[in-house]
């Protein structure tokens, strides 16, 4: 009963959801989300700058999450670079100088409070000319006033960033009196102009009074009531924003502060002032509105403005754009001939005829142009996503049920979806699928979840990365030994399957190559294992076949390999000189030097060779009848292959993976279909999610229904998953017309990809020029 209901539970759920529902209801979605998130801008405003200093939450005990937007964490260079020939200006209570000296520890970790308490504090960082001075103005009176005026109307050099803001002193000094409370709405009254006139020129924030923990204040202070602090908190703000008279010239009112406070004014020593680590979290607000649009952080969207168009962008949305007219034109001209064509009637007995069953034939540059109509779309959906500012992002916060539930949650899913395979060899097609599946899905969580952070969990991942490429070595060598194909098209086929996508995401998305790293690398390992095969002498498994001469001739060529790699390794100077060379330098550069390909080569630079080598082992082994493979049988004698598990289990290596999965005949002959199905769009997954599931270039986590986490990741990863599918489908279409196998018209084709690249170079020295 239980293996019947769970084959027709599996029935159930494909007929009634298959993936082309699932893409229907995919782009459903992104057309309603891009539609609210259109209309929310436009009317409730998208400045990320007002969102980071009002609304926020928090993630963990430190860790605070602006709405809509990622803060970046400035390290002290960063915060000079971005001060450099500034003057900054505290004015207000001790408050206001516990947010100073948060502030300048951001720029000199090393400086210690040890300034007059009711007195004038300055800082100064003479090596980028930086100038942080604290004013002593407890209250809203005369004194402030005349201060903020010689800025103001005065010939004093005005500051570039102004942070005020002062009423507990007030409070205290007058008893909560309501006297105090009026005078305070008519010192303020007179101020706003002032502040206006300042924010013309200079940066001005007006902070609001935080709440205080009323159980642990002393006697003198018990009159500062969170009631008291509310009503001149909301007399500072109907008075700064109904005393705005030029839109541009705005005093911007850091009330975040307060929500800080309200989560954290319990750990305060005296039930006043906010604990350390609250104080930073509102410095670090302050310099992230100042520098955002100054430094331009990738994982900081707070305060940055969209980027603009580059040339390359605006020639791809014209190319895309012409693509879908095109489509359109030519489909709607070919079906009308079509349904002329058509014979439905038998004119002379009158009687209406069946139509034959048939479709429309559809042509080489209607196909074409269908699949650059879809792209073109899908990558609107990209651009949105990662480089306008419709959607909102957010930073990624690591916890254990973050991570470990989800996977949890695959596992069972895998479970569930299990199917004979349709051969029972080692590392069989099915078998490679799953694999490949199961890895990218961890890989997919560890990302989304922040799981970098957590020691334990990064080095497990790194060892999934190796196991791709311990597959690449296995593929490509099993495929060249066995084929003996090294044509052109062969190599053609799998360069165009690897890199189309990525090279499309480089334009679109301005990127270099090298950003989206793990392409370029299986790309070389392909290279180097097809030249490695290629070169003179070619030992293929047919040849090798007459005479055992031909093995140790191939393990000569595969310990020669091994010597280019170890030596490579070792000598970065000869790896950058190779890859410094034009045009390879315009491919594996980052940020003008190519020493990050070099550590990313290096991390796993045998594990392709092991690859190759455990293909020639198996085929050898496999040649020789020296193994079974027969349906539930074991690889090998009973003694030998509990010997074999017993290691396997003890030991943590992609070998033994191999061996636990492929010894028992049982677990040989079954897979994951739910596994396998992820594992045949991998790449398209891994590459997809750098934009369209995380944000920022995988710094952060896309935001498509702000508020809920849960439910956002689930809506988020459906749409990702299907776009990725998609472009795994317009990829494999495009391969058979873009690398035909006649070898004249690969020519012709190939001479036009050679073009292609170079107009893109020309462009992109145009554009690099324009920069300059």
């Amino acid at each position: 009963m239980a293996a019947l209901a769970y084959t027709g539970g599996k029935r159930e759920i494909n007929y009634y959801f298959s993936v082309r529902s699932a893409k229907a209801l995919a782009l459903g979605a992104v057309l309603l989300l891009t539609a609210c998130h259109a209309a929310s801008r436009r009317y409730r405003g998208g400045d990320t700058c007002e969102y980071l200093l009002s609304s926020g939450r928090f993630l963990g005990e430190k860790v605070w999450q602006p709405h809509s937007c990622m803060m970046h964490k400035y390290k002290n260079s960063e915060a000079k670079n971005c001060l450099i020939d500034k003057h900054v200006v505290f004015i207000g209570d001790s408050r206001i100088r516990q947010l100073f000296y948060s502030f300048i520890k951001l720029i000199n970790p090393q400086v210690k409070e040890e300034g007059i308490k009711h007195g004038n504090i300055p800082f100064e960082d003479k090596s980028a000319s930086i100038k942080v001075d604290f004013l002593w103005y407890p209250e809203v009176n005369g004194s402030m006033r005349q201060r903020i005026k010689s800025w103001a109307e005065g010939s004093v050099a005005k500051p570039h960033i102004i942070v005020v803001g002062a009423a507990t002193w007030s409070i205290k000094i007058h008893n909560g009196s309501n006297e105090a409370l009026a005078q305070y709405k008519i010192n303020i009254t007179s101020i706003a102009p002032l502040l206006e006139k300042l924010a013309i020129s200079s940066d001005v924030y007006w902070v609001l009074q935080d709440p205080v923990y009323e159980d642990m204040l002393s006697e003198s202070r018990k009159m500062i009531t969170n009631e008291k602090i509310d009503a001149y908190n909301e007399a500072a703000v109907r008075i700064l924003n109904s005393s705005s008279r030029n839109s541009k010239a705005k005093v911007k009112v850091f009330s975040v502060s307060k929500l800080i406070a309200q989560e954290t004014i319990m750990k305060s020593a005296d039930g006043l002032h906010l604990p350390e680590s609250s104080r930073d979290t509102n410095a670090m607000i302050l310099m992230n509105v100042y520098c955002n649009k100054i430094m331009k952080p990738i994982d900081g969207s707070c305060c940055q403005p969209q980027p603009p168009l580059t040339l390359i962008q605006k020639i791809a949305f014209c190319f895309f754009t012409l693509s879908i007219f095109g489509y359109l034109i030519i489909s709607l001209i070919h079906r009308n001939n079509y349904r002329k064509n058509k014979s439905c009637t038998d004119l002379e007995s009158g009687e209406e005829k069946k139509p034959a069953i048939s479709t429309p034939n559809v042509s080489t540059l209607e196909m074409l142009l269908h699949c650059f109509c879809k792209l073109g779309l899908i990558m609107t959906y990209f651009y949105l996503c990662d480089r306008a500012n419709l959607f909102m992002k957010e930073n990624k916060f690591y916890t254990h049920s973050s991570f470990f539930i989800p996977i949890v949650y695959i596992l069972v899913l895998g479970v569930f979806y299990t199917e004979n395979t349709k051969e029972t060899k080692v590392l069989n097609r099915e078998q490679t699928d799953e694999w490949k599946g199961w890895m990218q899905l961890v890989i997919l969580i560890y990302h989304i979840s922040g799981a970098s952070t957590f020691l334990p969990v990064y080095m497990h991942i790194r060892v999934l990365v190796a196991a791709y490429l311990f597959q690449t070595g296995y593929g490509h060598f099993s495929y060249f030994w066995i084929k003996g194909d090294f044509g052109v098209y062969r190599v053609c086929q799998v360069l165009f399957r690897l890199n189309f996508l990525v090279v499309v995401l480089c334009i679109v998305m301005d990127r270099p190559y090298q950003f989206y790293y793990f392409v370029p690398l299986v790309t070389v390992w392909f290279m180097i294992i097809y030249a490695t095969l290629a070169v003179w002498p070619q030992i293929v498994q047919k040849k090798a076949n007459g005479s055992c001469m031909w093995h140790f001739g191939l393990l000569l060529k595969l310990i020669c390999l091994l010597t280019c790699i170890y030596f490579l390794s070792y000598s970065q100077g000869a790896f950058e000189k190779i890859f410094s060379f034009w045009p390879l330098s315009k491919c594996f550069e980052l940020n003008g030097n190519v020493y990050e390909w070099w550590f990313r080569w290096k991390l796993d630079r045998y594990v392709v060779f092991h690859g190759m080598l455990f293909a020639f082992i198996y085929l050898a082994l496999q040649k020789h009848q020296m193994i079974s493979e027969g349906k539930g049988d074991p690889l090998f004698s009973n003694r030998v292959s509990n010997v074999l598990l017993f290691i396997s289990i003890v030991s943590f290596f992609i070998l033994a993976f191999i061996l636990i999965r492929n010894i028992p005949g049982y677990v040989r002959s079954v897979y994951s279909s739910f596994f396998a199905w992820f594992g045949k769009i991998s790449l398209e997954l891994f590459i997809c999610q750098y934009h369209i599931w995380l944000a920022a270039d995988t710094k952060g986590i896309l935001v498509l229904i702000p508020g809920y986490p849960m439910f956002n990741v689930l809506v988020s990863t459906f749409i990702f998953v299907c776009v990725a599918h998609e472009i795994s489908q317009i990829t494999n279409d495009l391969a058979q017309i873009v690398v035909p196998k006649d070898n004249s018209t690969l020519l012709k084709r190939l001479l036009c990809i050679a073009g292609f690249f170079s107009g893109l170079h020309f462009f992109s020295a145009m554009q690099d020029q324009s920069r300059h």
